[in-house]
């Protein structure tokens, strides 16, 4: 698999995200894929969803 270049992306913080340090996450939704990082340690890796896969995560966890 090719590596995906990330260093133009415009990264969204969690609305769930604090400055207590709430576990929370970082997305780039403006892609074709999803890119995925933790808001505490962005260089230590990112996960790639599919925009179908994403979706579909995001509904199963607000219940719908």
């Amino acid at each position: 698999m090719r590596a995906l270049d990330l260093s133009g992306v415009t990264w969204r913080k969690s609305s769930y995200s604090n400055t207590s340090g709430g576990d929370c996450i970082e997305i780039a939704p403006d892609l074709s894929l999803v890119p995925v990082r933790d808001s505490k340690n962005p260089t230590h890796g990112t996960l790639i969803f599919g925009t179908d896969a994403w979706s579909e995560f995001v509904g199963s966890v607000k219940g719908q």
